[in-house]
Parts: structure tokens; sequence; C-alpha cells
């Protein structure tokens, strides 16, 4: 019965969620007007990209058995940052994006420093700062837009490669590949699953986790100021209200791609694949509704649906990977 179970869970993992995807794709193809038309596979590439992002800048702390409640206020902070740095110091879009960036990896680094000093869990520490993050833009920027931004920033954020790829698509598979290899083939990648699989265990054998809890999150905050970046390309402007009161409402997504992609929820196994294929079915089902003309709230109502099968998929993968560890230590 077990066996049977973990070779369904690693079927699902392998080839299960591509198979969704494409199913609905079909699907919206055939009643969804327009859905593959040149155009629209443009649109929800841009989106897509987004929310692949988001979802690997929740995964990197997932690795490690934490949670960052703040993803979508660094996200929201950063894209106002990126707007200021252009618009009121007039530096140049190419120059003014890694200096965003590297500020959503600090805003993360101080998340994890939190973190680290004063014992308390991610969903804490992380559920203050999005607060005291997203309050201090609003209040610095008295909640005024940054909409007067470069027309070569802007033509760079509507180009298209083959009238169909966006760079926000290019940007994510590069993050997506670095990401893959980091895991797979690093010392970092290994010692962050170490730590999310037993970290008493990861301390016993000489890792420092409370570097590793500090570098994941910075990470994370990397990733997440990336998105904000990304949206303030897609719609041309950096306003307060992005991601609804600074990235508010990236939180579910950021949790349904990393769990739809296979990424166990309480630690120690990460699948950078399955969160791209995550990112797309949850765009693929934003934008197909959208077409169709059902209401937004919908959207909201299958991600969640989404997430909980997700949730009770982690639940049998997590007790597979358990038993898989008894197992090897036998």
């Amino acid at each position: 019965m077990g066996a049977n179970r973990a070779r369904l869970i690693t079927i699902w993992d392998r080839a299960g969620l591509a198979v969704v995807v494409l199913g609905s794709w079909l699907l919206f193809g055939a009643f969804a007007d327009g859905f593959t038309s040149q155009f629209n596979i443009y649109s929800v590439g841009r989106l897509v990209s987004i929310l692949v992002v988001v979802g690997l800048s929740q995964m990197v702390v997932l690795a490690i058995g934490d949670f960052n409640l703040s993803v979508g206020a660094i996200g929201g902070v950063v894209a106002m940052f990126l707007g200021w740095l252009i618009e009121q110091w007039g530096i140049p879009w190419p120059l003014a994006i890694p200096l965003s960036v590297l500020f959503g990896m600090l805003l993360g680094a101080v998340n994890g420093l939190l973190i680290v000093k004063s014992r308390l869990t991610g969903f804490i520490v992380t559920l203050g700062t999005a607060g005291v993050m997203s309050g201090t833009m609003f209040i610095l920027t008295k909640v005024e837009a940054f909409r007067d931004l470069p027309s070569s920033f802007l033509d760079f954020g509507k180009t298209k490669y083959f009238g169909l790829f966006s760079p926000l698509v290019i940007l994510m598979l590069l993050l997506v590949v670095g990401l893959f290899y980091m895991y797979k083939g690093t010392t970092l990648g290994r010692q962050t699953l170490a730590t999310g699989a037993n970290r008493r265990a990861a301390e016993i054998s000489g890792i420092s986790t409370d570097r590793i809890v500090i570098i994941s999150h910075a990470i994370s905050g990397a990733l997440a100021g990336t998105a904000g970046v990304m949206l303030v390309l897609r719609i041309g402007s950096a306003i307060p209200s992005i991601g609804t009161a600074g990235g508010g409402d990236w939180l579910l997504p950021s949790f349904a791609v990393a769990a739809i992609g296979g990424t166990l929820l309480t630690g120690g196994v990460v699948n950078v694949p399955g969160a791209l294929f995550g990112g797309l079915l949850l765009g693929t089902i934003e934008n197909g509704l959208t077409l169709l003309n059902i209401p937004s709230f919908w959207v909201q109502l299958i991600s969640g649906l989404v997430l909980l099968v997700a949730v009770v998929l982690d639940r049998a993968r997590a007790v597979t990977v358990e038993r898989s560890r008894m197992g090897v230590m036998a």
C-alpha cells in the first residue's frame, strides 16, 4: 500500500502536473475565445513569469521549513523603490533594477537576522515585518505612484521575442535554472535542504543553520523584489497598490505555486521545475477564467482549492519521505 502511494506521488511530481496544465490549455483553448492567440500567449507568459518568481521566493524558505509572509510586502516596497530611484533620483533604469533587487535582498536578510536573533518563527517575524514594510512605504510615498518612467524602460517591458515571449519569461527561466542548479549542484543547496530536513541533525553535522536561515531569507527577498520589478515592467508604472496593500495578494499564490509543484511545506524537499508548472497552472486558470468573463473572486476560490489539494498531496509526500528516510536509517 505504502509503495503504491509512493509510486503515485512520484508519478504526480514528474508528470501529473504537466498533464493537468496541458489539459487546462486544451480546455480553455476550446471554450475561451482568443486563448491561443499570439497576444494572449504573450500576456499569459508575463503573468506566469511573475507568479513563478513569487512562488520561488516562498519556496526557498519552505526549503528550510520556514515561512515568509512578507513576500508581497517586499515586492511592493521594491517596486516603489525602483520607481523612486528612476523618477526622483534620475538613476538609469538598467542600474536601478539591480539596486532594487539588492534592496529586496537586504529586506529579506533583515527578516532572517530577526528570526535568528529572536529565535521566533518566520511566521511571526515576517507577519510583523510585512506590516512595517508596507506601512513605511505608504508613509514615505504618501501613496503616490511613480508613473513618469523613461520610454526606454516602458519599451523594454513591452518587448516581444518572436511575437510571443516577453523578457520577463526569459528572466523567470534563468532564475528557475539558477535555483535548480543551486539545490542540485552546490554545497549551499545541499546544506539548505539538510537544514530543512532536520535542523538539529544539520547543526550536529557542522552546518551553520543560522547562516542558512539568513541566506535563505535574503534569497527570498531578492526573488520577491525581482517579482516587484517584473510587475512594474508589466504595467508600466510603480503604484502603491501593487499586489494590494504592498503585495498582500501574493501570499496565496506564493504558497500555492510552491506546494503544487512538489515543495514540502515542512522543509527538506524542493521541486524547482514543479514550481514552474505550478505557476503556469495558476496563470492559465486566471487568464482563462478572465477570458470567459468569470468574476475574479472565482480565481481566488479555485486557487484556494488548488492549494488545499496541494496540501493534501504535501502531507502524503511528507509521510512518504519520512518513511524512506527511516528505511535508509534502518
